[in-house]
C-alpha cells in the first residue's frame, strides 16, 4: 500500500470555500477510485490543512492523478491555495 500526505497552504480568508472545494473532491475519488482506501481532509490545531490518503498501489496513485475529477478538483481549488503543497509519499509497512 501506499500513503500520502499533503500539507496545503491556503490562502487567509479562503479556508470554507477551500474546504468545500476539497471535501467535493474527496466524494468523487471515493466514488470512482477502487483503489483509493482513504482520501480525508484534516485540519491542525495551528489551522494547517493535510490530505491524508492511501491507495493499494502506484497504479491506484497513478489513476487518481490522471482522473477526470483530480483535474477539475485541482482546477476548482486554484484560487484558494497560497503555495506549493509538502507532499509525502511513503509505502505502508504495517
Amino acid at each position: 500500500m501506499i500513503a500520502i500526505t499533503a500539507k496545503i497552504p491556503v490562502k487567509a480568508g479562503s479556508e470554507a470555500d477551500f474546504e468545500q472545494a476539497m471535501l467535493a473532491m474527496a466524494e468523487q475519488v471515493r466514488a470512482n477510485e477502487p483503489g483509493n482506501k482513504m482520501y480525508t481532509l484534516c485540519k491542525g490545531d495551528d489551522g494547517a490543512y493535510v490530505m491524508m490518503e492511501l491507495y493499494d498501489d502506484m497504479a491506484a496513485v497513478d489513476a487518481h492523478r490522471n482522473s477526470d475529477h483530480y483535474k477539475a478538483g485541482g482546477a476548482s481549488l486554484g484560487p484558494f491555495i497560497g503555495g506549493a503543497p509538502e507532499i509525502s509519499i511513503m509505502e505502508v509497512i504495517g
